[in-house]
């Protein structure tokens, strides 16, 4: 079931710009139900290049990592902020709050033992390379004794994506000027998280046909 934002005109993003954005986001919340009620756990994955499966890995105490396999969701959160009715200029308008999610729906399963090394230093590859032109970290820079113990406390798990739901909430529903005078306020917002990058997809949206 679709469980985002009900107006469909937040929800038309191409699968692939969410998908992008899902895989360059890296990070997000695992939910999975457990025998008392959901259980939550905030992550860093891989996305595969076709979406169809995202690489992680939960420490062995995690009461997740105890679940039998099953279905599952991932949230990959952008950026949000609050939007003042004022910043539109125009008339009979309300306070509400603008988000960029994507929501992947499937099953979580547990890999075996032997993949970890692997899904590791892809990982780590993956976000050392966004520091260049820093020198990436790699798991050769530590002892071997202290890796293998560090290895020990996690294990592998693979998301099987099955659905793929998002929400871009970028006032798409307002006059094209009205949103990019909320564009240029939220820039010099504070309140949300990332407001200033907020505001630049809000910008970046292409006007809407007459």
């Amino acid at each position: 079931m679709d469980a985002m934002h009900p107006n469909p005109i937040l929800r038309n993003t191409e699968a692939a710009t969410a998908l992008t954005f899902a895989r360059e986001r890296g990070f997000g919340t695992l939910c999975v139900n457990g025998p008392t009620g959901p259980l939550l756990a905030h992550i860093p994955f891989l996305l595969s290049d076709d979406g169809a499966a995202a690489d992680l890995h939960l420490v062995r105490s995690n009461p997740i990592a105890r679940v039998p396999a099953g279905p599952a969701v991932l949230v990959a959160q952008g950026s949000d902020g609050y939007v003042s009715p004022d910043w539109y200029g125009i008339p009979d308008q309300v306070p509400t709050w603008n988000y960029i999610s994507v929501q992947l729906r499937g099953r979580l399963e547990q890999r075996p033992d032997s993949d970890l090394r692997d899904l590791i230093d892809r990982q780590s590859a993956h976000f050392e390379e966004q520091l260049l032109p820093k020198v990436p970290w790699t798991s050769a820079k530590m002892t071997p004794d202290v890796h293998r113990r560090m290895m020990r406390q996690i294990l592998p798990f693979r998301f099987l994506v099955e659905e793929m739901h998002s929400t871009f909430k970028l006032n798409q529903n307002k006059p094209d000027a009205a949103r990019q005078a909320a564009a240029t306020q939220m820039a010099k917002s504070d309140i949300g998280l990332a407001p200033k990058k907020l505001a630049r997809h809000m910008a970046a949206l292409p006007p809407t046909e007459p």
